[in-house]
Order: C-alpha cells, then structure tokens, then sequence
C-alpha cells in the first residue's frame, strides 16, 4: 500500500461521472507530479485527497488509514488550492495565529525565520489587498510553517515571479530532501514539473491513465540525431523506432528503448554521427501514448 493513495475512486455530480475507478499512488518522501487538461478529475480527486468530498465508491487512505472524516489524517495535510481563500479582514499575521491553532505542528519560528524570504509581504496588512502574486507567497509561508507530512499544490507557482518561483522551489525540496515531506503537485503544465518532480501521473475523463516514475520514463524511451553518408537507410522492423523525422541529412528517431541501447542498435547502419539528445516530459508522454489516445496526446502538443 502506497503511503497517500485513491482505489477505484469514483465520483457522480448528478449524473456526471467526475472520477471514474481512479487509482492514484503516492510514495512517502515523493514528489508526484499530476497531470491533465482542464476538466479531467485533478482538481475533485485532490478533494478526496484532503478529506473535503466523499467518495461515492471506492477508498482515499493516507498511512492506511481513511481520510474522509478523520481529523488525524487531516491534521498531517496541507493543501494550497488554485483558488486561495483568506478570512475578510486578516493579515498574514491573523491567518498565522489561525494556523497556530488548528495545525499541531506549527513552528512559529521558523514563520519568523522565513521572513526574509517573504520580506516584500507586510505582515499587519490585509491578504486581500495584496496582488495574486503575493498571496499566493503568504500561502506558501503559512503551509510550510504547518510542518506537514504531505503537502498537496494546485497550480503551484501562478503568479510568482521567477526568483520567487526558485525560493519557493528550493524550501519546499529542501522539506523533500531532510523531512521526508511528500509533496503532490497538480498541473496541466508538464514543463513546469520535469524539473521537480520524481513521479508522475496523467489524468483524463476522470481516470488515472498512467503512473511512472521519472527515471523510468526517461530510461526507456530515447532521443537520438544521426546523419549518414547517403540517404536514411530501411532500418529493421525489429528496431524500436516510434517516430521519424528529417531535416536535410540529419535525422531524429525517437526510440522505445534506452540511449545506450538506441546507439548499439544504430552503430550496425555505420552513422557518419549519432548522438543522444535530452527529452522532455512532454515529448515522453507523447510518444509513450503513441496511438492509443489520439485526444490526450493532442494535449501535449504545441
């Protein structure tokens, strides 16, 4: 059993299926990155995740212990919505001491420690007066305070700049790397994630597609630029070749298998010159859906 988890979750509004046996697995000490267009399920499925909807069928576990109606499992939870919400007339100060009495691990001083972090952030000054910007840094200020063992991000860093976006970045890994903290990011960005994240998933129509860690990802697909002394050899039906293009003399195969083992197999067709180029996320999901779902791989292209 994975430490955060759905199974075969399921969700009606009405008679809309919103989640549809969703199966989501998170790892302790993970950062798993949630993937998928507007409307595929990322958003209700973390509210099961946090306690805050009910399953219609199906289990949300946290440690192995439901989370629907459990205070303890709650309590180890902090969630930073797309759409945050402040109290009418509270300061980050306010906020901190609402914090203070709801969380149980809520350090005050590392809130004090984190100030020159968040230092362009008054703290005696209403959130709501605050840019996007800024409320989303007051955000994170307050959940990292809260000290939790999963911490869970919808849209993360909207609305940051990027020097903030790398202080936000750099804490919340920091939390990964000497807490043990689990981090879950929702996005329909896959660039904004390959830089973070160890694990992903992709999301669509209410399903969970597909669960891959990213070093498992990247070690079985491969990029490779080759050029021959003459035109593009017929190369074997058995080489694992997914796509093909060409500019000129210089030709980029994408291949189902590993770099080195890419290379091994193209060095028999004596290249003028090969050599592996770096894939992004984006580029692995398109090609390691292949044909299977036109509509989702249409989401990752340009």
């Amino acid at each position: 059993m994975s430490f955060l988890e759905t199974d075969h979750l399921m969700k009606f509004f009405d008679r809309f299926c919103a989640l549809d046996h969703a199966s989501l697995h998170v790892e302790k000490g993970s950062v798993y990155g949630l993937v998928g267009p507007n409307g595929a399920g990322k958003s209700t499925i973390i509210k099961h995740l946090t306690g805050v909807y009910k399953p219609d069928d199906g289990t949300v576990t946290l440690d192995g212990e439901p989370v629907y109606e459990n205070p303890a499992a709650k309590a180890r939870m902090m969630y930073i919505p797309d759409n945050l919400y402040y109290f009418q007339q509270a300061s980050t100060r306010d906020m901190m001491k609402f914090y203070q009495g709801i969380y149980p691990n809520f350090s005050t001083e590392r809130y004090e420690k984190l100030k020159d972090i968040f230092s362009n952030i008054k703290e005696k000054q209403n959130i709501r007066r605050l840019s996007k910007g800024m409320q989303k840094q007051v955000a994170f200020w307050l959940a990292v305070c809260t000290n939790p063992d999963v911490l869970i991000l919808d849209e993360p860093i909207d609305g940051l700049d990027p020097v903030m976006r790398k202080q936000v970045w750099n804490i919340l890994l920091d939390d990964v790397a000497m807490r043990g903290t689990t981090v879950l990011i929702s996005s329909h960005n896959l660039r904004e994630l390959e830089d973070v994240c160890d694990h992903v998933g992709i999301m669509h129509k209410g399903k969970v597609l597909m669960e891959h860690s990213l070093s498992d990802l990247q070690g079985n697909i491969s990029k490779i630029q080759i050029v021959f002394e003459h035109d593009l050899p017929e190369f074997s039906e058995q080489l694992p070749i997914l796509h093909t293009t060409s500019v000129g003399r210089i030709h980029t195969l994408i291949m189902q298998c590993s770099a080195k083992t890419a290379e091994e197999m193209l060095s028999e067709y004596h290249p003028l010159l090969m050599d592996p180029l770096p894939l992004t996320l984006e580029e692995i999901f398109i090609y390691e859906l292949g044909g299977n779902d036109y509509a989702v791989k249409e989401l990752f292209l340009d």
